[in-house]
């Protein structure tokens, strides 16, 4: 991607979020020279910030997300089950713009649809190994309940609607019927290498640096 096209979907991205109420924290309006200071340490070491990825294809509109990282603990905090074991993000996915198949091996996530569109979320339950199950049914809570959909099972969240999804269930997710802004709460978030793709692709975009940026993406950091 171009870091034009970064700069400007980071500001549509933004102006999406503010129509639906969503304040972001102070360092969201950081400059990329307070954010390779020394203040910003904790901020980078637990890759808070703006994401926006097209996963190296260089189709963002077919295959994207944009992320912004509200908070984070520390992956070494799980192996003693005390201390700061949560995340939290605001995403958007466009209508009709993929999110690939992928696990997590150690995150647990809420997925809520917080207004827009709908959100469609293609569901596999894991075989023995960990990889995609195509024949068993798949069963998640949604807001209390729990739902059972056979193998590539696409669940429908309307605004205001959630799926908890364990480590290891395989899901895709797009918006239908209009961008949709998506809520994030998790066990603790190592995109570095906690995301198994269907697809031999990456997390991260492949930046060109055409301009310089408006802010830094977790990936610069």
């Amino acid at each position: 991607m171009k870091r034009s096209q970064i700069n400007e979907i980071l500001h549509e991205g933004h102006a999406f979020m503010k129509q639906f109420g969503v304040i972001l924290p102070p360092f969201s309006s950081w400059s990329p020279e307070q954010m390779r200071g020394d203040e910003a340490k904790l901020i980078r070491d637990r890759g808070l910030g703006w994401d926006i990825t097209d996963y190296g294809q260089g189709k963002f509109d077919e295959l994207g997300l944009f992320l912004f990282t509200t908070r984070n603990g520390a992956v070494e905090d799980l192996s003693t089950g005390r201390g700061m074991l949560y995340a939290e993000k605001i995403m958007i996915t466009r209508e009709n713009q993929l999110s690939p198949m992928h696990r997590h091996n150690l995150k647990a996530e809420d997925i809520i649809n917080r207004g827009g569109g709908d959100l469609i979320i293609e569901l596999f339950a894991p075989d023995a190994k960990g990889n995609i199950d195509r024949s068993s049914d798949v069963t998640v809570p949604s807001d209390g309940i729990l739902r059972t959909l056979p193998a590539g099972g696409k669940l429908c969240l309307k605004p205001g609607e959630s799926v908890t999804l364990m480590p290891g269930i395989w899901h895709a997710f797009w918006a239908e019927k209009g961008d949709c802004l998506i809520g994030e709460v998790s066990t603790v978030n190592d995109d570095r290498t906690d995301n198994v793709f269907e697809m031999k692709i990456g997390r991260f975009a492949k930046v060109e640096e055409d301009v310089a940026p408006d802010h830094l993406l977790v990936s610069d950091y």
